[in-house]
């Protein structure tokens, strides 16, 4: 795949010049994909850089939690491939691809303490040996979580609960992580906390990011990519600096100025 999305289909697609790869340096390709969800079509050809942050944009109904959807393996494609560290993972159930996912809503259990929601990260029988229990331990202190064990998640602000999804997210140890709309629901404050801490994470994670988001400041902090969607189908693909600096390209103008 010589290109991170290519234009045989989208000829309006903006590519960055630095954005041109060997398929290697890609941790997740959506080649060639299509979907009809109703009366709404997707046609979606591109892939996510290893190691980088990139942000999916779009306004609603664009398609960005249907990419996300379709690399978790929670839709599947009408055609076409998706690969996920260049494994053809088209078939796979979610369980089995590479993927953690964290939602707007966080998908915390409330009947379920702290420790145990995180520990359904590493075992969905939570049959624990004491260094998964350990991991747990590590990683609800990294997410700044330390005593929170024993907590019910309806006994936590709405940014405390994002971050024991987060190291649910972290004890699962995947290579890719799929965020829909993360903080969509926390106050500026928490916002800001919570991206400093993804930051952090991810430079010392490594892993490969995919974020949806409605918001510039996000796309400005945290990324180095973007993926603007517009109608389903992808109308720019590059970094964020040429993002921001686009101005051919209607929805996107639209979308930083409207």
């Amino acid at each position: 795949m010589p290109a991170a999305c290519r234009r045989r289909h989208f000829q309006a697609i903006p590519i960055s010049k630095g954005w041109h790869m060997t398929g290697d340096d890609f941790a997740v390709e959506l080649d060639k994909v299509r979907l009809r969800l109703g009366t709404q079509d997707f046609e979606l050809d591109c892939s996510f850089p290893q190691g980088e942050v990139t942000a999916v944009v779009g306004a609603s109904g664009s398609g960005k939690s249907t990419l996300l959807n379709l690399v978790a393996g929670f839709e599947a494609p009408d055609s076409g491939r998706v690969v996920i560290d260049g494994q053809d993972m088209t078939a796979q159930d979610p369980s089995e691809r590479p993927v953690s996912s964290i939602f707007q809503d966080n998908n915390l259990f409330a009947h379920l303490d702290i420790f145990t929601n995180v520990a359904l990260g590493i075992s969905a029988g939570l049959k624990l040996r004491a260094e998964d229990r350990q991991r747990i331990e590590v990683a609800l202190a990294r997410v700044g979580l330390a005593g929170f064990d024993k907590r019910l998640p309806g006994t936590l602000s709405g940014g405390e609960r994002q971050r024991a999804a987060l190291a649910r997210a972290l004890v699962r140890k995947k290579p890719v992580m799929l965020l829909d709309e993360p903080f969509a629901a926390l106050d500026p404050g928490l916002r800001a906390g919570m991206t400093s801490l993804l930051l952090d994470l991810h430079a010392e994670t490594k892993n490969t990011v995919i974020i949806v988001t409605h918001h510039p400041d996000d796309i400005k902090k945290l990324a180095h990519r973007v993926v603007f969607l517009d109608r389903g189908r992808v109308v720019y693909a590059g970094s964020t600096a040429d993002f921001f600096a686009t101005q051919n390209v209607k929805a996107v103008d639209s979308f930083l100025n409207g």
